[in-house]
């Protein structure tokens, strides 16, 4: 199936197919990286003010000499911020340097205190409200938002009340872990995918699969190339792999069209392998909906 390059909102904006993801990348490689990534041809770069490196994407950026406006900028709303969501923006909008970012997500579902225990008197919805008034008071700073870490039934729930349809919805996704109803529900309502940890995470049994590593002997790719064009090749998907380390930022480029058949075997591998990197439990909120 062909590759597209991009994917498109529903605000009309264009999301570049593939973006740097700065999970884990620490102050001293993440400026590096996407300094690297802007320079061969990345257009995409994902941070978060929970990632404690938002100055350092900025730099990177700087430091890259490409236009701020051929860059599409995604930050996200800290669990810790949800009752204070303009000034956390106006917080990375200063980190990064910049005057907008061009998607603003609520990162997950699950409101926190600020010693990081779950906060059962907020509700996450209304922290989506407040996104929604502030994405129309500030269009100038925010001019696209979205969620993060939502699973097919609290995205139903939002979307009885919500007056702004997300924009962007980024899950964790992977052969094991394909989120098919997550994906159903956001294509239903109109909101792009974006799948973090598409390699599963570092150490990944996905990485030494069978089935992964007979594609990528066929194609004449990395396992991790068979892994990102899993999700290159879902339509209404786009992807942000990590990495700071130089070749693989550049080899992480690299997608391959897969046959409906191989595609069907990448998702069969859920059937006996199946696992998440970052289960929603962590929050104190339990799983979010999430069915395994």
């Amino acid at each position: 199936m062909p590759i597209p390059q991009d994917t498109k909102l529903n605000t009309g904006a264009i999301m570049p197919l593939i973006g740097l993801g700065t999970w884990k990348s620490q102050p001293g490689q993440a400026e590096h990286a996407v300094e690297i990534a802007l320079r061969n041809g990345y257009r995409h770069i994902d941070t978060a003010t929970d990632y404690d490196n938002e100055k350092q994407v900025g730099e990177g950026i700087k430091a890259s000499g490409v236009p701020r406006s051929e860059i599409f900028l995604t930050t996200k709303l800290n669990n810790i911020d949800h009752t204070d969501v303009l000034g956390a923006l106006n917080r990375s909008l200063e980190l990064l340097d910049t005057d907008y970012v061009d998607l603003y997500l609520l990162h997950w579902p699950a409101p926190m205190t600020k010693d990081w225990k779950a906060d059962k008197s907020l509700n996450w919805i209304d922290t989506w409200k407040e996104m929604e008034r502030i994405h129309r008071a500030h269009p100038d700073k925010v001019r696209a938002i979205g969620v993060s870490n939502v699973s097919a039934a609290y995205l139903e729930d939002l979307l009885k009340v919500a007056t702004v349809v997300p924009a962007v919805n980024q899950i964790e996704r992977h052969p094991s872990c394909p989120e098919d109803d997550t994906l159903a529900a956001c294509a239903k309502a109109g909101i792009v995918v974006t799948a973090y940890s598409p390699l599963g995470s570092d150490g990944s049994p996905l990485l030494t699969n069978d089935i992964v590593l007979r594609l990528a002997k066929k194609y004449d790719i990395t396992p991790a190339n068979v892994l990102i064009s899993f999700q290159a090749n879902t339509p209404n998907v786009n992807v942000i792999p990590k990495s700071v380390t130089r070749e693989r930022i550049i080899a992480n480029l690299k997608v391959v069209d897969l046959t409906e058949e191989e595609m069907a075997e990448l998702k069969a591998i859920n059937k006996t392998t199946h696992f998440r990197t970052c289960p929603p439990t962590w929050t104190g909120w339990g799983n979010l909906g999430f069915t395994d």
